[in-house]
C-alpha cells in the first residue's frame, strides 16, 4: 500500500501516474479530504488496477507518460472503472486531450487540462463527496479529524448539489427550447437547406469577430459554439476531434471538456471512435441535435422572410 495506512478518515483514492508525481498528488488528495490508498505507475496499471479493496476514486495524471503506455493503461482503467462504477479525475496536458477522451470520456470522468492545484483539489473534493460512503475508509478516526472532515464533505456536497441543480435546469431549458421551436415553426421534420453550411460558418465567424472589439469572456457560450461547429462539420461531411471541438468552444479546455460531457449526457453529442486510430475519437451531433439545428435555421429563414 506504499506505506499508506488503510484506516482513517477520507475517501479512498488510487493515484495513477509517474512515480515522481506521487508525493505532489498525495498532498492534493489530502487537501481535498481524501486518503491515498495506493500509487500505481503507468507500466503497472494492467496488473494492479482493480486489485484494491472497495470502490476508490481514481486520480489519473498523464503528465510525463508515454502515449503508448497510456493507450494500453487507459483502456484497462476504463474497463475497471466501468465495471466497478468508479469516479475518475484526470489531470492532463492539452496535448493529451484526444487520447484521454478517446478512452475515458463519460459522465463519471472529470477532465482537467493544465489545471492549478486549487482546481485539482476542488475536483477531487467534489468527486469524493459525490461518490459518497462507498469510498470512505473510517474504521479508526483520529480525534478532531471527524468533525473537520464532516464540515468539509458537507460543504463540498452543498456545492456539488448546487452544480447538479444548475446542470439539470440548463438541460431542461435546452430541451424545452428545442421542443418549443419544433412545435412553433414546422409540423414535418425539418430538412437541411442549400447554403446552410455557409450560413453556420458565417455565424461562427461573426461570433469570433466580437472578441476583437470587446473584452474576452463576455460572450462565452461554449455549448452553442460547439453545436454550430459540429453542425457545420456535419453539413460539410468532415470530422471533428475532441481537441478541435475544445478549440471551437473558445473557452479553457477544462471548461470545454466539462460542456462536452454535459452535452453528451443531455443526448446532443455522441462520441465516435476513429476507425483508423484508436487513440482518437470524433464528436458528432445526435439525430435529436441535428433536428434541433435544422429547425433553428429554418426558423431563422422564416423570420428573415417575414
Amino acid at each position: 500500500m506504499d506505506g499508506q495506512d488503510l484506516y482513517g478518515t477520507g475517501f479512498a483514492v488510487v493515484v495513477i501516474g509517474a512515480p515522481a508525481l506521487a508525493q505532489a498528488a498525495g498532498d492534493l488528495v489530502r487537501q481535498a479530504g481524501g486518503r491515498v490508498l495506493r500509487n500505481v505507475a503507468w507500466p503497472a496499471v494492467a496488473e494492479e488496477i482493480g486489485q484494491q479493496a472497495g470502490r476508490p476514486l481514481l486520480l489519473v495524471d498523464t503528465h510525463g507518460a508515454e502515449a503508448a503506455a497510456m493507450e494500453i493503461a487507459l483502456a484497462r482503467i476504463d474497463a475497471v472503472a466501468t465495471a466497478l462504477d468508479l469516479p475518475i479525475v484526470v489531470s492532463m496536458a492539452t496535448g493529451d486531450i484526444d487520447l484521454v477522451a478517446a478512452m475515458l470520456l463519460g459522465p463519471r470522468v472529470a477532465m482537467l487540462c493544465d489545471a492549478s492545484p486549487l482546481e485539482l483539489v476542488a475536483a477531487l473534493a467534489v468527486a469524493g463527496a459525490s461518490h459518497g460512503g462507498a469510498t470512505m475508509l473510517h474504521s479508526y478516526v483520529r480525534e478532531g479529524e471527524s468533525e473537520r472532515l464532516r464540515k468539509l464533505n458537507a460543504e463540498v456536497a452543498r456545492i456539488a448539489e448546487a452544480l447538479a441543480r444548475l446542470s439539470v435546469q440548463e438541460d431542461e431549458d435546452r430541451r424545452g427550447g428545442v421542443g418549443d421551436r419544433h412545435q412553433s415553426f414546422h409540423a414535418a421534420p425539418p430538412r437541411a437547406q442549400p447554403g446552410d453550411a455557409e450560413t453556420v460558418r458565417r455565424m461562427i465567424r461573426a461570433r469570433r469577430l466580437r472578441d476583437g472589439f470587446f473584452e474576452g469572456g463576455l460572450f462565452e457560450e461554449p455549448a452553442w459554439d460547439m453545436l454550430l461547429d459540429l453542425y457545420a462539420a456535419h453539413l460539410e461531411d468532415t470530422q471533428v476531434s475532441v481537441s478541435s471541438l475544445c478549440i471551437a468552444a473558445a473557452v479553457a479546455p477544462t471548461t470545454a471538456l466539462r460542456w462536452i460531457g454535459k452535452m453528451t449526457e443531455a443526448g446532443l453529442f455522441a462520441r465516435q471512435p476513429d476507425p483508423v486510430d484508436r487513440r482518437r475519437a470524433f464528436m458528432v451531433l445526435t439525430e435529436r441535435a441535428l433536428e434541433g439545428m435544422r429547425g433553428y435555421l429554418n426558423a431563422l429563414r422564416r423570420l428573415e422572410n417575414a
